[in-house]
């Protein structure tokens, strides 16, 4: 299994869980961290430049990376939030190749393919992560999205916004 395999966007989104056996469910453990209470001065999105499909782990492992810088220099001074779920079901029909291999496979015959995982499905100039910051954490977080940048498999850039709070309301707009 080769994780080009399953990058592009072909054909229709299948997500149809009850026609399919024992799905893995994604490895995503959290979508929200951080203080979700708090005001904070700037917001921070991760914006993807490609159309693909991100696998579960590779989200997953964004997610750690991101948390784990914010967590060491904020401590819990920070929101973040993971925007896209994994609903496409990725299935692989399995081949053995070697001697003997035509005994033990059936080739096309019933080729629905066991699932090996999920994936989420990104258009160009979709956020995939918004981490909130005060002021002077702001260089933080941008080190904290460039790292999980890493993880993903597509090129993707920072865009960072001030957030307005109108003190009557109580509400925060990004400017």
């Amino acid at each position: 299994m080769k994780a080009r395999n399953y990058g592009p966007v072909k054909g229709q989104a299948y997500t149809r869980k009850e026609y399919v056996k024992g799905f893995p469910p994604p490895k995503i453990v959290k979508f929200t961290m951080g203080d979700t209470k708090s005001t904070f001065d700037y917001e921070l999105k991760l914006i993807a430049l490609q159309r693909t499909q991100i696998r579960h782990v590779a989200l997953e492992a964004s997610r750690v990376a991101v948390n784990r810088v914010l967590m060491d220099k904020l401590v819990n001074d920070y929101y973040m939030q993971v925007l896209p779920y994994p609903h496409v079901i990725l299935r692989e029909n399995k081949m053995i190749f070697g001697a003997h291999a035509d005994r033990l496979q059936q080739g096309m015959r019933r080729s629905f393919g066991r699932t090996i995982g999920t994936a989420a499905r990104v258009e160009p100039g979709q956020p995939l992560m918004i981490v909130r910051v005060k002021a002077a954490a702001l260089e933080t977080g941008k080190e904290a999205l460039k790292r999980g940048t890493a993880k993903l498999p597509i090129p993707c850039r920072i865009v960072v916004e001030k957030l307005e709070t109108n003190d009557a309301a109580g509400k925060v707009e990004a400017v």
